[in-house]
């Protein structure tokens, strides 16, 4: 409804998952057997929260690692919970017991993990250390370590592929039904840090996302990749010169922000949030912009799609742009839930 003559925000109806972290929200993941979402946080510790029809939420589950947690992901049976932070740990929780341990390690933080395998049994994490490790999750040590050009940053998988995106801009495949040889090493077509990567449900492909307020859609087929390209999202036009900021810079006519998260659901349209405070979900078929949500209170560091596509949980928080400076007491954290429309998830139809 509107008020006053004022539109009321597609956002206005969103709500707030109960007790969110107290620092920046790194990650978000729901579980792929039931509603409930996880988030990890610069505040050393993963929260699960559980949400029902009506997006109301409780929390049900909390572990902690020694440093900020910077990933989280769940198994694909949904009854186990796995982090990374940069204590250099590799957590597990135990839905079912409550009970969390650690796992793993590395040699400086763990930037990402996720659970690879089909049949659920293995791990892959990335790190600083220059290394992705396979974990078999019954045995202390790593059932295999592939060494990468660089720190890891961004990493992602939709068996059978697995990208990781690394410092000075190199990307490698794999084939994880080869995990330790890399299918395919290349620069990103993109000039400036990768900062996350989703990978498309089929496999067929993935997307890159950039500093830089840009997105690349790369194929995998080597046969399709005339089909790759790259956009620009989460600018504003700019009404006079502006100074620098952080992240954020002065082009002739816009302001550029970064793509914080990026993450493709089961329809295969994905989202993409930014440093601007904006979400928007896109159809990379149709090259189109399906929605543009504005909560218009910070930065939003977070967001991924529940199975059903019924919700779409996004994290407003710090995401140190502009430094520790940046980060005063009028920044919020929060976790939100968004009912999605289904024009605003479902890919548009190919014209025969």
């Amino acid at each position: 409804m509107s008020i006053f003559g004022l539109k009321a925000k597609d956002t206005d109806q969103d709500r707030e998952v109960a007790a969110p972290p107290t620092d920046s929200i790194s990650a978000l993941a729901w579980s792929p057997a039931a509603d409930f979402l996880a988030a990890s946080s610069w505040s050393s510790e993963v929260r699960i929260y559980q949400v029902d029809d009506q997006g109301a939420s409780k929390g049900v589950a909390l572990y902690a690692h020694d440093a900020p947690v910077l990933d989280v992901c769940w198994s694909k049976d949904g009854t186990k919970v796995v982090s990374g932070g940069t204590d250099n740990v590799v957590k597990l929780l135990d839905a079912g017991s409550g009970q969390s341990m650690q796992v793993g390690a590395h040699n400086a933080p763990v930037k990402c993990v996720r659970w690879i395998s089909e049949g659920g049994g293995l791990v892959c994490t990335g790190s600083w250390d220059k290394t992705l490790r396979y974990w078999d999750l019954r045995q202390a040590n790593p059932v295999a370590t592939v060494s990468l050009p660089e720190r890891c940053y961004a990493m992602d998988c939709s068996f059978p592929l697995l990208v990781a995106a690394t410092a000075e801009q190199h990307v490698v495949v794999y084939n994880l039904n080869n995990p330790t040889v890399p299918f395919r090493t290349l620069k990103s077509p993109l000039r400036f840090q990768t900062r996350t990567i989703s990978c498309y449900p089929d496999a067929s492909c993935y997307a890159l996302g950039s500093t830089e307020g840009r997105v690349s859609i790369q194929y995998v087929d080597e046969a399709k990749q005339g089909g790759n390209f790259s956009f620009k999202c989460h600018r504003k036009e700019l009404q006079k010169s502006m100074s620098s900021l952080g992240n954020q810079w002065k082009t002739a006519s816009q302001q550029v922000f970064a793509v914080n998260e990026l993450a493709f659901n089961s329809l295969g349209s994905f989202v993409t949030t930014g440093t601007d405070g904006t979400l928007c979900i896109w159809d990379h078929m149709s090259k189109t912009r399906l929605k543009t949500l504005e909560p218009d209170r910070g930065p939003i560091t977070a967001a991924k799609f529940n199975r059903s596509n019924q919700y779409l949980a996004y994290a407003l928080s710090y995401d140190w742009h502009a430094g520790y400076m940046g980060n005063t007491a009028s920044q919020q954290t929060k976790i939100l839930l968004h009912r999605c429309e289904p024009d605003e998830v479902t890919p548009k139809q190919k014209k025969a």
